[in-house]
Order: C-alpha cells, then structure tokens, then sequence
C-alpha cells in the first residue's frame, strides 16, 4: 500500500491504473470497491463525482473518472 502524504502526479497515475485494473476485473461495482479496500482505498460519493480516498483515513487522492463508477 502507498501513503499518500501529498498529492503527486506519478504516484496518482500509477493508484489510478490500479483502480482501472481492478474495475476491469470486477464483475460489479459493489465487488470493484471489495477489490478496492483489499488495497486500502475506498470510493466516496461527494458532490463534485465519486472520489477515491485512504480508507483508515479518508485522505483524497483523486476524482474518479465517471465511466469507472458505473
């Protein structure tokens, strides 16, 4: 599991390949955000669209793209 202490470009594009794998590989959305927290992370849903955070501490890391949300 990354820490993520401060947003940084490379290391949120590597978590979101992560993110888009997993999707790939669920076969729902509620099993996507099981695979999800096996890592750590958890999907919110805000106001501003569904945004992947740390789970023990609901840190953002960053806004999900819609299509992976469905």
């Amino acid at each position: 599991m990354t820490i993520i202490i401060k947003n940084d470009a490379f290391i949120t594009a590597d978590v979101l390949a992560l993110v888009t794998r997993e999707r790939e590989s669920a076969l729902s959305y509620r099993e996507w955000k099981h695979r999800l927290a096996g890592y750590g992370y958890g999907v919110s849903d805000t106001d501003h669209g569904s945004v992947l955070e740390t789970l023990p501490h609901h840190v953002e890391v960053c806004v999900l793209p819609a299509d992976l949300c469905v």
